[in-house]
């Protein structure tokens, strides 16, 4: 099995996203803005710190604009698994593995029916792990990887 370690210990000199979040999120700001594969940044709050931009096709808004806001605030549209989608019910939004990652401190995985940039709807397998300050969970990282089409 492949072994992959990300070292940002170079980037403390460089000026990254700045917000009302823990600014140990800064670092990983940079990385996910600059990432090749969609992938997302939230704070422990689940406002959105960065998004790259492969996940423009994922949003409902472009992810600059995303930057921001809460993700559940129109910056993904999630859809049930129905054969007629309807927006997902907020008690189960909540649920979604960005979200729990942060809220449980634990790894989240699981599948995801979005509306996309186009208001088609996407499935996608989201795998989400928590990032910590110490021993506060201070937000999450997620990467999406299509599923089908």
């Amino acid at each position: 099995m492949a072994h992959v370690e990300l070292s940002l210990s170079e980037l403390t000199d460089l000026a990254g996203p700045t917000g009302d979040h823990d600014p140990s999120l800064d670092r990983w700001g940079l990385a996910v803005s600059s990432a090749a594969e969609p992938c997302l940044l939230l704070d422990a709050a689940g406002i959105v710190v960065a998004a790259s931009h492969s996940c423009a096709a994922l949003f409902s808004v472009p992810p600059a604009e995303a930057v921001g806001r809460h993700v559940l605030d129109g910056v993904l549209v999630l859809l049930d698994f129905n054969a007629v989608s309807r927006e997902l019910p907020d008690w189960e939004a909540d649920k979604i593995p960005p979200l729990l990652a942060s809220a449980s401190g634990g790894l989240a995985r699981g599948l995801m029916r979005v509306r996309g940039d186009d208001d088609a709807p996407r499935t996608v397998d989201a795998v989400s792990t928590p990032l910590r300050n110490g021993a506060v969970v201070a937000g999450s990282l997620t990467f999406f990887a299509p599923v089908g089409r």
